[in-house]
Order: structure tokens, then sequence, then C-alpha cells
């Protein structure tokens, strides 16, 4: 049996891998940080590490170094993660035997597919291809599903939904399932009923706050008739998948079928300081100098003809490090773009010259993998609607405020799955 010592100090991440990796036969070692994870690297001598490039007690360059000076580990080979990259510190770890570098959120299938190579085993993973995304607007999860299911994203989707509610401080979140463009078979029914057996327990929500957008008959029929899905109600458009949701309370005293697993622990995790959790990037750990450079190469632009606006995104981010640019219009921010590599940009949607949908349309060509967080004074209806016309994962209503421009940041820089 392969060894395989995973070192993170998300402890849904360690959970995830350690379930995931046991389903394909390997014993799974964990380490919650640097230290812990440099005491079991000597013990236990695995076959493959699998770590976070930012961990505390011990940073994880120097526990690479101190396994280059080990003879018994030195040739183990490394698999790094990390929310955020920093050339600097790839270059670094590039010299002790990391063999594959992955930014978050986790890609498990190409996770998968080096583990297999690196220790010559052969991993019978599910090929369908597969796209699924869930992310918190409006009051509203939503979860976007396309092309088919995977198993394993199917799986990976219950952590993601914790993540989120841990990050937002949610219980029984009404949630809205879309599934567009998706081809599915009678094949598929085991892992239709996963999905929604996955989002249940994840949300604690009942079935009665839970919205299926879809036209397939296949899934439409599997709802009608499994019993543990009686209650989740398939609509026909996102304009009446909003007024069904946004009317509707949830609460304690709902007939909760199945609550969210742990769902007290991930909720009470998140540090009382804010701030401090929010902002928290690579390199942290490395020391004061170089998480300082690793802040100033976060770039966040504000486009918003709102002076105040601008202003509250500035005020936002002022104790982060990072560099906010502030633009009043859609045609100065996209001069800007040809100069500067943006992390994050905030858009307001509705401004003269160049407005945020004719920017928009120029990211989708130019920039498409660069992640915007919309900015409207619109209803939350209208806002919601308008956003995933155009793709948009992430906006916010205004008014605003700075711990909610905080929190979407988060969701968008430093989410592990």
């Amino acid at each position: 049996m392969k060894k395989i010592l995973v070192i993170d100090e998300s402890p849904l991440v360690r959970k995830y891998l350690q379930e995931k990796l046991a389903e394909y036969g390997f014993e799974v070692i964990l380490g919650v940080n640097g230290l812990d994870g440099s005491v079991k690297l000597r013990s236990d001598l695995p076959d493959l590490v699998i770590m976070d490039l930012t961990l505390s007690r011990k940073t994880s360059l120097e526990l690479l170094q101190e396994k280059a000076d080990n003879p018994n580990a030195a040739e183990i080979p490394v698999i790094m993660c990390s929310s955020v990259v920093d050339k600097a510190m790839l270059m670094e770890a590039a010299k002790y035997k990391v063999i594959k570098f992955f930014t978050k959120p986790l890609k498990i299938d190409a996770l998968l597919k080096v583990i297999s190579q690196v220790l010559s085993v052969d991993l019978a993973m599910d090929k369908t291809p597969c796209i699924i995304e869930a992310h918190f607007n409006a009051e509203i999860l939503f979860i976007e599903i396309a092309r088919g299911l995977n198993r394993e994203r199917v799986d990976l989707l219950r952590y993601k939904i914790e993540e989120l509610l841990a990050l937002y401080q949610r219980r029984f979140p009404k949630v809205l399932v879309i599934m567009s463009d998706i081809r599915l078979e009678k094949e598929d029914l085991d892992k239709l009923k996963a999905l929604f057996a996955n989002i249940l327990q994840a949300t604690g929500s009942p079935p009665r706050a839970v919205k299926v957008l879809t036209r397939s008959g296949l899934v439409i029929n599997f709802l009608s008739s499994n019993p543990a899905c009686k209650g989740i109600e398939v609509v026909e458009n996102l304009s009446q998948a909003m007024d069904r949701l946004l009317g509707l309370k949830v609460t304690e005293d709902d007939d909760l079928t199945g609550q969210a697993a742990g769902s007290d622990l991930l909720l009470a995790a998140r540090p009382a300081g804010g701030e401090a959790f929010s902002l928290r990037m690579a390199a942290d750990q490395a020391g004061a100098g170089a998480a300082g450079e690793a802040r100033k190469k976060i770039l966040i632009a504000a486009v918003d003809d709102e002076p105040v606006s601008r202003q509250l995104i500035v005020t936002a981010f002022a104790a982060s490090g990072f560099t906010v640019r502030s633009y009043e219009n859609g045609r100065l921010f996209v001069e800007a773009l040809k100069d500067n590599d943006f992390s994050l940009v905030f858009l307001d949607l509705l401004m003269p010259v160049m407005d945020g949908f004719a920017v928009l349309e120029h990211l989708k060509e130019h920039a498409p993998e660069l992640p915007v967080i919309v900015l409207s004074a619109l209803s939350q209806k209208e806002t919601v609607i308008k956003a995933i016309g155009y793709g948009i994962k992430s906006y916010l209503t205004k008014p605003v405020k700075p711990e909610d421009i905080l929190m979407k940041t988060v969701e968008i820089l430093r989410m592990n799955f």
C-alpha cells in the first residue's frame, strides 16, 4: 500500500483528500501544519507528499530544506498547492523535488492523474466531462452544472458547499441548481442520486428550499420519483426561480432531514478577527518581508463612476497591503488592462463613457480568466439575472459594506474547492 502524506491547514482539505485517496487504496497520513508535517515526514517516510505552500509553525520552504537534508527523505516527490501563485517562491520550491504545482481551487481529476503517474498506480477515474461550480449571491447558494456528471466532482461539491457555509456563516441556505447544456443517460442515475444527497446533506436545507432549473427529462423524472427529493421544485426559468427563492423563509423550525454534517464546527471555526482571516495570502508564514512582497503583488481594480464606491473599496483593503487602482469609467480600466496584471476587478454596471456590460464583453475576449465581482445598484433579482447572463459568478448589490467586499474577495482568491 502506497503512503501519501497530506500537509494542509484546512481541516476540510485534509478530510476530503483522506477520504478520496483512501477510496483508491492509499494509506493517508495527515499533517495539520508545517511542524507536524515535518515530524511525520521523518517518522513515516511516505511515497509522496502533497502540501500547501502556506504553512505555519514551519514554512513550506523550511520543511522542504529539512527534507533535502535527510538522505532517507530527499528523493520523495512533492506536489504543492496554493491559492495564490508567487513566482519567486515557486522557483525556490522547484529546487526541492517538487514535481508539480497546482493552484487552488483543487482540480481533483488532474491531481489524481499526477498521483497515478508518479506512483505508477492505475487509478480507475471517472473521465466524464463535467463542470460544477458553487457560489453565494443574493442570499442564495447557486450551483451550476454543465456537460455531464463526474463522480469525483460530485463528491468535491459537498466540501465546496461546506467551505462556503463556513465563510459566510450561513445555515440552511436557499439553493438554486442550474443544469444547463447537460447530457445524462440512465447510467448516470447513481451519480444524480449522490449529487442531490450531497447538496441536501451539506446545506442541511429542507428540499422545499431547493429549486432546480433544468430541461432534462431524466432529472425531472428522478426528482419526482425519489422520496429523498420530495419537495424539490423544478422551475422553468431564472426569473421564476428567483421569485420562488427570494420570497422563501427557511428556519431551524423546518423539518430538516439531513442537517449539515459538522456545521456547528464549521461555523464556529472562523476566527473572530475577520480581517486577519480574510486577507491571509501565500507567504504570510514566510516572514514579514516575504509576506509584504506577496501582498504587494495582489493588484485590484475598482471600476466605478461613484467616488464614494471607489473609496470604499480602497478603504476595505487599506490594512491588507494589496494595491488598489481606481478607474472612473470602463474605458480607463480597459486601457490600463494592457499594462497591468490585475488579480481581481470590482466592476460597476452603470457608468458613462463605457459601462460595465461593455467591459465584460471586452474581458470575455481579452482576459477571460480575470475574476470579476460586479457592483450594482439594481435590485437583487435584476442583478442576478443580468450577471448570470454575462457569465459572472460573483456580484454585490449596492450599498455594500467593507466586510462584504473582503468576504467576496476571500471567496474568489482563497477558496480550496
